[in-house]
């Protein structure tokens, strides 16, 4: 049990310690929904009126509507990143030596994709925090309540992540999948727009955004955000959960890492 302590907190260490050591890589994630936010958002206030939805009780402005979008925007593109991370790691890095060892892959797998989890909670806490400052209608008992969620939404995109990286077998193609997942994840989901805006416009466009598994990640950050509740959102993320990493523990199996070893 000792040895599954120690290699969890080691993969932990060394993603927290990457993050630290680029702080690039933590400005450029905050940089992307922070341009959304203030101008993104400046332009569409006007043209999109929001009637009042749960969890809101109320109008409110475009900005608040896109800030739980934005977060996981941060999710996401952060999930997808890590998978290049992996690419790399499992051909040349310190996962190909884990991935062989005697220590469960599954339990490994799991591991990166929780510390990848925290690295994006602490970018999208910290974007929460500038859109708080920023005037965003946001309380800081929902920010607090929404870490868990956050945590727990970004294990499942990590999942999906890592069953893409399984799949790529050369880091050229990295760039051309990941923009034909990353896109039509965001822009086809609750992100940026209320879905009975797309009904009214493309019943199609609707019903691709409702098997969309992140139009719920951002419906529950939005829900809990606000101190709400949506049981639907939460049983229908809990099954993707378990399909995420299920996808993510057979794009790994012992046969397939063995022979690219």
């Amino acid at each position: 049990m000792r040895k599954y302590v120690y290699c969890a907190k080691g993969i932990i260490y060394k993603e927290l310690l990457r993050f630290l050591k680029e702080k690039s890589r933590f400005f450029s994630a905050l940089v992307r929904p922070l341009l959304w936010l203030f101008i993104f958002s400046a332009g569409f206030t006007s043209a999109l009126g929001l009637a009042i939805t749960p969890p809101y009780e109320s109008y409110i402005t475009y900005e608040t509507y896109i800030v739980p979008g934005l977060v996981g925007m941060i999710l996401l593109f952060n999930g997808m990143q890590s998978s290049l991370t992996m690419i790399i790691d499992k051909e040349m890095g310190s996962m190909k030596i884990l991935l062989t060892s005697y220590i469960n892959r599954n339990f490994l797998l799991f591991c990166k994709m929780f510390a990848t989890a925290i690295v994006s909670t602490i970018q999208a806490v910290t974007f929460l925090i500038v859109a708080y400052l920023y005037g965003v209608e946001l309380s800081v008992a929902g920010i607090l309540l929404a870490i868990p969620v956050i945590l727990f939404t970004s294990i499942i995109l990590n999942a999906f992540a890592l069953f893409i990286s399984s799949v790529i077998k050369q880091l050229e193609n990295f760039a051309a999948i990941m923009n034909f997942v990353i896109f039509p994840m965001f822009f086809l989901s609750s992100a940026l727009y209320p879905l009975w805006k797309i009904k009214d416009s493309s019943l199609f466009l609707y019903t691709v955004c409702t098997f969309n598994p992140f139009t719920y990640i951002v419906e529950s950050i939005r829900f809990t955000l606000y101190l709400k509740f949506d049981p639907s959102a939460f049983y229908i993320i809990f099954f993707y959960f378990i399909v995420a990493l299920s996808l993510a523990f057979m794009g790994y199996k012992s046969k397939k890492i063995l022979k690219k070893s």
